[in-house]
Formats: C-alpha cells, structure tokens, sequence
C-alpha cells in the first residue's frame, strides 16, 4: 500500500491540512479536514458509529483525479 499526497489547501495558513491522498491499494482517497462537530450539520446525514465526517473547502476538489479530467458530475 502506497499513500500518494495528491495535494493541500494553498490557502491553509499553517500548510498542514486539509490534504487530499489517493490510497493506489485500495483505489479510495483518504480525506484529511476538519472534524464536522456542529450537531445540527450531523443530524441532516446518515453516519454510522464506524465513521466520521470531516470538512474540506471546496477549492479542494481541485486535487481529486475525477474532477482534474473532467469525469466528475457532481463538483
């Protein structure tokens, strides 16, 4: 297993997240961001105990493979 930093906020003021990685054994992105902790955000999704939500702006997106050639549909 290999982890691939696909790229960080340029505008994070430390330079230490949020940072999007490509797992190349799993084929998933590994998502570093913020823990969304607001109660009344949580309750407006389905998360299961197993998981956890965290936040990402969206000029990240930039560093997601999907929406730099163009496949992605929903941005």
């Amino acid at each position: 297993m290999a982890l691939h930093k696909l790229g960080k906020d340029p505008e994070s003021p430390s330079g230490g997240s949020p940072t999007v990685y490509l797992d190349d054994a799993t084929d998933n992105y590994l998502v570093q961001g913020l823990k969304v902790l607001d109660k009344e955000r949580l309750a407006q999704m389905d998360i299961p105990d197993h998981e956890t939500v965290v936040e990402i702006p969206r000029r990240m997106t930039q560093f997601f493979l999907e929406v730099k050639s163009g496949q992605g549909t929903d941005v």
